[in-house]
């Protein structure tokens, strides 16, 4: 650690603990293009932290929010597992919180509309806040009012002042890309009507460190929570959580429900004490549960490398699937490069003809794998596992198999 204090972004408590060190490795989404290969790349320590007080998981702040979304490669519209996860979702929200027409319901960070569609379609006032106007302007062609703008207390005190409260509040993989938690915690506060909801989904640390999900490690992905460091902040900001559901996606993720302190409609259900309970048997009110993790990571990176140098030494092809952020933390750190992966595929056409960061593993349409016949397609985006697997079924006609690096090397 060097000599410069480094404080929690949320209790402000000096940070002296290392939950993981992946070395340094540039920003998870700053892809390249074939101009900037000539170019030196800006590499940042990827070195996250644990709160020794409130058990926040953190990295420093090097990307700024400015810098990492302003111009955003992620459209969640390519996944149709994540779209249908958000039909299912809108569905169960609307029928819950008895939304009707004139409810209106706001997403922080709603991306090209992927959620807020299924709302607009049931008849339901909706408003998009997404601070890459990229994928805000996709948003806009499907119909979804969406404001370019980081959020926080001043955009939702503006709202709220134009008499633009929530009936409900959707942040899906948001709460963890925001560096400033207080300001977040305002703004929902300040937006939400009285005895509306807010609902946010994150991956669940737990998840996280039972896995060896260390690729979800990134630069844009500033904190990392426990439903109990959660409960903690929500609370700090008058906002109570009364519901929380355990979910599959991205490897294991939470679903946190939060309502005003004191709205006597939404007491909180036997989940969250069972939850806050469970978190606790397993030691997340104890720093030393948080150290082991990094041990786990170079044990995982050992078994990575051990597969690729053997596949190689045996005169196999390995491609790779998906050009994710949390591919480009495992392949950094790993120090894979073309020397391992030949090329990687993605179906999003915005990422397709660029370069992976850092490993600078070119980046090519679906149809290549056809047409090269990897003996390995390695599974970058391993949460959408079976989705991709059932989609590029075909590998089998020539003994292509499929390798999933997490949370242990699997070959299928």
């Amino acid at each position: 650690m060097s000599k410069i204090e480094k404080k929690c972004r949320f209790c402000k408590a000096r940070l002296r603990y290392t939950f993981a060190d992946l070395g340094v490795s540039p920003l998870a989404n700053s892809y390249l293009k074939p101009q900037d290969l000539q170019q030196m790349e800006p590499f940042y320590p990827l070195h996250a932290f644990v709160c020794g007080e409130c058990f926040l998981v953190q990295l420093e702040e090097f990307g700024t929010p400015q810098e990492i979304f302003s111009d955003y490669a992620y459209f969640s519209s390519y996944s149709g597992s994540w779209l249908e996860h958000a039909r299912v979702y809108a569905g169960q929200a609307i029928e819950r919180f008895a939304l009707r027409p004139g409810s209106l319901v706001v997403e922080i960070g709603s991306n090209d509309g992927y959620l807020l569609q299924y709302f607009k379609s049931a008849g339901i006032d909706v408003l998009g806040i997404d601070p890459a106007a990229n994928v805000a302007r996709a948003a806009r062609e499907k119909g979804i009012p969406t404001l370019v703008d980081f959020f926080g207390g001043k955009v939702a005190g503006e709202l709220a002042a134009r008499g633009k409260q929530a009936d409900l509040i959707v942040g899906n993989n948001v709460l963890a890309h925001i560096p400033d938690t207080h300001d977040l915690l305002s703004g929902l506060k300040a937006l939400l009507k009285p005895g509306g909801a807010v609902t946010m989904e994150f991956p669940h640390l737990l998840r996280l460190m039972e896995e060896n999900q260390f690729d979800t490690i990134y630069h844009e992905h500033y904190s990392y929570f426990s439903f109990m460091t959660a409960n903690t902040v929500f609370a700090s900001h008058g906002l109570t959580l009364f519901d929380v559901e355990e979910l599959p996606t991205h490897g294991g993720s939470l679903r946190i429900y939060a309502g005003h302190a004191g709205d006597t409609g939404k007491p909180a259900g036997p989940r969250v004490k069972e939850l806050l309970e469970r978190e606790e048997r397993l030691g997340f009110k104890k720093v030393e549960t948080y150290l082991s993790f990094g041990e786990q990571v170079k044990k995982a990176k050992r078994e990575i490398l051990q597969f690729m140098i053997e596949a190689k030494r045996e005169g196999k092809s390995i491609a790779g699937y998906g050009a994710p952020a949390k591919g480009n933390t495992l392949l950094n750190y790993c120090g894979i490069r073309t020397d391992f992966l030949d090329y990687t595929v993605d179906k999003n056409p915005h990422k397709q003809g660029l370069y992976l960061p850092g490993t600078r593993i070119p980046i090519a349409p679906p149809e290549k794998i056809r047409e090269t016949r990897p003996d390995y397609l390695l599974i970058l985006p391993w949460n959408l596992k079976n989705e991709i697997m059932a989609e590029m079924i075909g590998i089998k006609k020539w003994g292509g198999k499929f390798v999933i690096p997490i949370p242990k090397v699997e070959v299928i």
